[in-house]
């Protein structure tokens, strides 16, 4: 039954994202915001809602790591398993310097994760992320990257978007409860650690709408809208994710997640850094050899 659960809060979750995602996008359309603001700011923002709302359900609850497991996973499943699932189908060419510098963002957060193991997530953490994010996220939009004429500007009418944004949420929550506690039961039957569970099945669950989000985009050939959305999404999940989730309880770095997991998120996003950097591109052979190694990552969790 536990199971069943589990995938029905996932599908929860995932249809709300689904609806957060049309109605943020529709009203950044609105808001004349270009194609490259809104994979790396409001799409990131919308599919990084699930591992919000499941992270705050865990905190509240008092599974800290499960929260930590599910950010630190499902950075690790956005750098190898979406980016793969969308270079297998399209590699994404002509890398600029504004999405090396996401990159750069990317390597200083794992670091500063990594510093984090000497401190507590508290309120204060939390208020430093926020703005900390608000800076990067005003950054992007300033820069801007593709033209906004791109923008297809048929789109729902600014009341609706925003009606849709609330359905969505609520979705979330009521998803995320239900899937943080099934998998909560799973991990207590099978005696498998909180860590392992947040790290391997939440991580891939909350990581879904990145996946849908990489793969649509591949199709539609439109790679770059991809890869803000998962350099965007893994800022979010630190800044964001940990940032909220730290208001609503004090809680620490487990050991588990410095012996291997944040060094392997941090290793991941330098490899992809050095192809970004010395090949201007994410080829295929990124995408078959980073499945392979996410499969075997998940199988060595268990």
């Amino acid at each position: 039954m536990d199971l069943l659960y589990l995938i029905i809060g996932l599908l929860i979750l995932v249809g709300g994202a689904e609806i957060v995602i049309r109605g943020s996008v529709s009203f950044g359309k609105k808001l004349n915001i270009s194609l490259f603001a809104i994979g790396v700011v409001i799409v990131a923002g919308g599919t990084s809602l699930p591992e919000l709302a499941s992270s705050i359900n865990a905190v509240v609850n008092d599974y800290a790591d499960l929260a930590l497991g599910a950010v630190v996973g499902s950075n690790i499943a956005n750098l190898i398993l979406v980016l793969a699932a969308t270079t297998i189908i399209l590699p994404i060419s002509n890398i600029n310097k504004n999405q090396i510098n996401q990159a750069w963002i990317n390597i200083g957060l794992g670091i500063f994760l990594i510093l984090m193991s000497f401190f507590y997530f508290n309120y204060i953490f939390g208020i430093i992320s926020i703005i900390l994010l608000a800076y990067i996220m005003y950054s992007q939009i300033k820069k801007g990257s593709l033209n906004i004429e791109e923008i297809n500007k048929s789109a729902y009418s600014t009341f609706f978007s925003i009606i849709l944004i609330i359905i969505g949420i609520i979705f979330l929550i009521y998803g995320s409860e239900l899937f943080v506690s099934s998998a909560i039961s799973l991990a207590i039957r099978f005696n498998v650690s909180e860590a392992v569970i947040g790290l391997s099945v939440i991580a891939f669950g909350t990581s879904l709408p990145e996946l849908v989000v990489g793969i649509l985009s591949a199709l539609k050939r439109k790679v770059d809208f991809a890869l803000g959305n998962i350099l965007g999404s893994n800022i979010y999940n630190v800044l964001g994710v940990l940032g909220i989730s730290s208001f609503f309880g004090n809680f620490k770095m487990s050991g588990v997640f410095l012996h291997q997991d944040i060094y392997i998120m941090l290793g991941l996003t330098a490899l992809l850094l050095t192809c970004m950097i010395f090949f201007k591109r994410i080829g295929r052979l990124y995408g078959i050899i980073g499945l392979i190694f996410y499969i075997t990552y998940i199988y060595y969790l268990f």
